[in-house]
């Protein structure tokens, strides 16, 4: 067995993540069911993607140079993976964020060096009204001189980033895919997908989803959800009309549940978003029947929700 030789540094372990196929949650009689596993990335989280292409973006043209301070605001996964970027990069990053967010991402922002900034919850809840809060906060951070705001939720190069995904998902489902689908926050990492797997001539149909408890996208109307990274609240503006073929609704509980059955029945360990992926999935492959594949994300590690109350239901 030849192992690869050593890398340069942390940053060179981004990507090229296990493609699986689930066994016991997927129907017996439906479409085959492929998860990528995500969290194998540095920090756990398919953002590691996002946060490396848009800081190498913003070196190239010049934005982010030595001595400046990067800034964003984040439910926390993007956090801790711009935390880890800049860490490696030795710039110095203010991630502003929520209580309402697990502990473990905040904790895991601190530690990689980010000088987090809390803005309070309505009681624990991911709010349309809290977003809005700490974009304010962002505001102010992004103001002052010497700052280069992310801005992930319109930086054309999270996209970038993400079409490798896309890439590696047409290399390792050799058999094809038939439908591939995610929640969605930014958008960035379906979109990225999306258009990777149409560059390619794929004729996968694309699905966007979101939580039952806040359908923006299918209904113009935000509410409060537990469902952390997705669900924002409004329309990202990543996601364009040609990068989807359909939005569909899952509820929290479905996701939650699938998250604590894909921890005891499949060995994957995973949060409520991909919960609601795979919730998702496997509706889609008893729709499309034993001939079609069906590919969805292990958005990120459920040791980031250990100290919460996912896993005790």
């Amino acid at each position: 067995m030849h192992l690869p030789l050593p890398s340069a540094s942390v940053l060179e372990a981004i990507g090229n993540t296990p493609l699986v196929q689930l066994r016991r949650v997927a129907p017996s009689d439906g479409a085959r069911v492929l998860i990528k596993l995500e969290y194998y990335n540095p920090t756990g989280s398919y953002k590691d993607r996002m946060a490396l292409a848009v800081i190498e973006g913003a070196e190239r043209r010049g934005v982010l140079k030595a001595g400046m301070r990067v800034v964003e605001y984040t439910g926390g996964s993007t956090g801790s993976s711009l935390a880890m970027v800049c860490a490696v990069k030795e710039y110095r990053f203010t991630p502003v964020s929520s209580d309402a967010f697990a502990q473990e991402k905040l904790e895991t922002m601190r530690a990689l060096g980010g000088d987090l900034i809390l803005v309070p919850s309505d009681e624990g809840r991911i709010t349309p009204g809290l977003f809005a809060r700490m974009k304010a906060e962002l505001a102010r951070q992004a103001s002052q001189p010497g700052v280069f705001w992310v801005d992930q939720f319109h930086n054309g190069d999270a996209i970038a980033g993400y079409m490798a995904m896309g890439d590696e998902l047409l290399r390792q489902a050799a058999s094809g895919i038939t439908a591939f689908c995610a929640a969605v926050g930014t958008a960035g990492m379906l979109a990225g997908v999306s258009r990777a797997l149409k560059a390619a001539q794929c004729p996968a149909r694309i699905i966007a989803l979101e939580p039952a408890e806040s359908p923006t996208l299918t209904a113009g109307q935000g509410g409060p959800h537990r469902v952390e990274g997705v669900g924002v609240g409004f329309w990202p503006a990543h996601l364009r009309p040609g990068d989807y073929d359909e939005i569909r609704t899952v509820a929290e509980a479905a996701g939650r549940e699938m998250a604590r059955r894909l921890a005891r029945e499949e060995g994957i360990l995973a949060g409520t978003s991909t919960g609601l992926n795979v919730a998702a999935a496997v509706q889609l492959a008893v729709e499309l029947g034993p001939e079609a594949t069906v590919v969805t994300v292990a958005c990120d590690s459920g040791l980031k929700y250990l100290a919460g109350d996912l896993y005790s239901g």
